[in-house]
């Protein structure tokens, strides 16, 4: 059996929009371009490249948030592109997604603990008990505490909102979490320990993770291989060492050359 676990095929995406003086003309924006990448089981994939380079894009089309032009999503075998809502539903609780900003996406007027719960809810896991000690202990291993499910998410700090972020995708049991830019809002050393813990967690859950990044500093610590995208294409793909060592393409060059202290090849 194949150790890939989801992989994107050929992918194409394009968005139009309105131009000209008054709006009247369209201008085809090319986000995908026939992107291909592969996460192997129990492993991290790193996808870098600067704003609008299609990283996002690729993550909603992975989630089947965003419909794309051609290509398809195999997850475990599986063509997501030909599944119904049903099936899709069932396939969702596998897949999910720890946001960029840990401020914008928990919800202001709910408590902690229904936040981190609210999947196992939608998806009918278990009873109202049950749910609460899967809240708790969730809460628990994200490095938080059960007391800080009654709160609120204007209580805590940028980092401990992130592990709610945290403990609501990974509540589900999932086998793939994509991470979109997931430490960039925080200050450098919440970023170690938000990726640290990242790790510790995809050891013991067993997780597999796409990683969406601009920073190769902050891939470096955490990626197996990495692709990198420029102006929706893959233009180089490898093992995070022999990107970080012998970049081929020009565009990797100039992505390693902006990490801060790093010296010029």
């Amino acid at each position: 059996m194949s150790d890939i676990l989801l992989e994107a095929r050929q992918l194409n995406k394009t968005y139009t929009q309105r131009s000209g003086r008054f709006g009247f003309g369209t201008t085809e924006i090319k986000a995908l371009s026939d992107v291909s990448i592969s996460l192997k089981q129990g492993t991290t994939l790193a996808v870098v490249g600067e704003s609008g380079s299609g990283k996002s894009t690729l993550a909603r089309c992975l989630l089947q948030l965003q419909p794309y032009d051609s290509g398809d999503v195999i997850f475990q075998g599986q063509s997501l592109g030909q599944l119904d809502k049903e099936g899709l539903r069932n396939v969702r609780k596998n897949l999910q997604m720890v946001f960029q900003d840990p401020f914008a996406s928990l919800n202001p007027r709910m408590r902690v603990g229904d936040i981190v719960g609210e999947g196992l809810l939608i998806h009918n896991i278990g009873n109202t008990a049950s749910r609460i000690v899967q809240v708790h202990q969730m809460l628990e291993r994200v490095g938080l505490t059960v007391a800080d499910a009654k709160k609120f998410p204007h209580q805590f700090s940028g980092g401990q909102r992130q592990r709610i972020g945290i403990a609501r995708a990974l509540v589900l049991q999932p086998k793939v979490v994509i991470c979109d830019e997931p430490v960039s809002a925080l200050d450098v050393s919440v970023q170690a320990q938000i990726l640290l813990l990242l790790k510790s967690l995809q050891q013991e859950m067993g997780l597999s993770y796409i990683f969406i990044s601009h920073d190769l500093r902050v891939v470096r610590h955490i990626a197996n291989d990495i692709v990198v995208m420029h102006k929706g294409k893959v233009v180089e793909q490898g093992a995070v060492e022999s990107i970080y060592q012998s970049p081929q393409q020009s565009y990797t060059q100039q992505l390693l050359q902006a990490i801060p202290g790093r010296k010029a090849a």
